[in-house]
């Protein structure tokens, strides 16, 4: 669509809202007439499918507080959108050169209009500013991802590791211009924006990287030998990167800024960093909280007492058991788990495994039988024949 034809379209008539529509009326009325004329709704009908790319269009410019307030400067100066004689013109010949209207540098031949209209106009038709000049955006650093082992215990406590990273970087002998000569120049097939615009139906577009400077903006005249033109250069370097307290294994974690650096003066990129943690020989994890299986004698169970049990970088803690513990009893010890994202800590959940020994000396053995005459009547097993039963 030409300058011309956009401008002189009337957006407010297409949607039916009044110049001092609200967003919210806007929005309204184009989400009514996008239902009525989409054309999955109209299969076949070739009017409401342009209708509907009128809507659509109307909406892209009036939906957007910028874009819109450049629409309504642009119509003002034309007198609502007409290229005829405006106020003051005396009705005779108003002859001019779009070219040098919007590209800068000329004059209107009617000698009212001095200068280019180029920063009027910049955000709607993807212009530069004054003089036709086009200027190429900062552009953000690529984002990398890299994984990291760590042990067990590295993942609770943290750890600062290094990590060595292979990305593209300026290339130092063109210092990141692509052009030997260091002088390159602007795209002309996406004016330097980087993308290329290409419809996918019903009146919306999308945006791609451009396919001749693969997204830079900018075309080497003259190739640097050693990036091609790229203006990337592979690169490897080594960085220690902190590892927060508390990571799971499988979990990715943003490090904002560490990737590569941008181009133009733009802000680098992020790494990701996959981490992938060891098992433990004594201690699980159950989210923030550690878990670890104690061992206790058929008398501390019986009996009650107290055990100590392990923790991890730590002392070891006295649990107290009571009288009657039953196998497989899980117990806690608050505070002593692994850390949370505000520093504090989940506890550790302790279960009692109650442990048989293989052999017995005669004594306990003795004792044992003698326990064994002592609890002769009682049979432990006889309410799950009941409930057997009753099922």
């Amino acid at each position: 669509m030409s300058t011309k034809d956009f401008i002189e379209k009337d957006f407010y008539k297409v949607l039916g809202v009044p110049k001092d529509a609200t967003e919210a009326e806007i929005k309204k009325a184009y989400r009514k007439l996008a239902r009525e004329f989409h054309p999955d709704a109209n299969k076949g009908n070739a009017k409401a499918e342009e209708r509907f790319k009128e809507i659509s269009e109307a909406n892209d410019v009036l939906g957007d507080p910028k874009k819109r307030k450049e629409y309504d400067e642009a119509r003002a100066l034309f007198g609502n959108g007409g290229f005829g004689p405006g106020p003051g013109a005396g009705g005779g010949n108003f002859n001019f050169d779009l070219g040098d209207l919007f590209g800068g540098g000329g004059t209107a031949q009617s000698g009212g209009f001095g200068g280019g209209l180029g920063d009027v106009f910049g955000g709607l038709f993807n212009r530069g500013g004054a003089g036709g000049a086009t200027r190429t955006q900062p552009r953000r650093g690529q984002d990398v991802d890299t994984e990291v082992t760590l042990s067990f215990t590295e993942a609770i406590e943290g750890a600062t590791v290094p990590l060595r990273m292979t990305s593209q970087q300026p290339c130092k002998a063109c210092s990141g211009t692509g052009d030997k000569n260091g002088t390159p120049r602007v795209c002309p097939t996406c004016v330097g924006t980087g993308q290329i615009a290409r419809g996918s139906g019903g009146g919306f577009s999308l945006t791609d990287p451009c396919p001749d400077c693969k997204g830079r903006g900018l075309i080497a005249e003259n190739p640097c030998p050693d990036c091609k033109g790229s203006g990337r250069a592979k690169s490897s370097r080594t960085m220690q990167v902190r590892i927060p307290a508390g990571v799971t294994d499988g979990q990715r974690i943003r490090l904002r800024g560490k990737g590569p650096p941008g181009e133009r003066g733009g802000p680098a990129g992020d790494l990701y960093v996959t981490v992938h943690v060891g098992e433990h020989p004594v201690f699980g994890r159950k989210g923030d909280n550690l878990t670890v299986t104690v061992p206790v004698t058929f008398a501390e169970a019986a009996l009650g007492g107290e055990v100590r049990v392990p923790t991890l970088g730590g002392p070891p803690v006295t649990l107290k058991l009571p009288p009657g513990t039953p196998n497989g009893r899980t117990m806690r010890a608050r505070g002593k788990g692994a850390v949370r994202k505000d520093g504090t800590r989940g506890d550790l959940l302790v279960t009692v495994e109650v442990s048989v020994p293989e052999d017995l000396s005669g004594k306990a053995r003795d004792a044992l039988e003698a326990y064994r005459e002592a609890t002769a009547g009682e049979d432990p097993r006889a309410e799950l024949f009941e409930a057997a039963k009753g099922a």
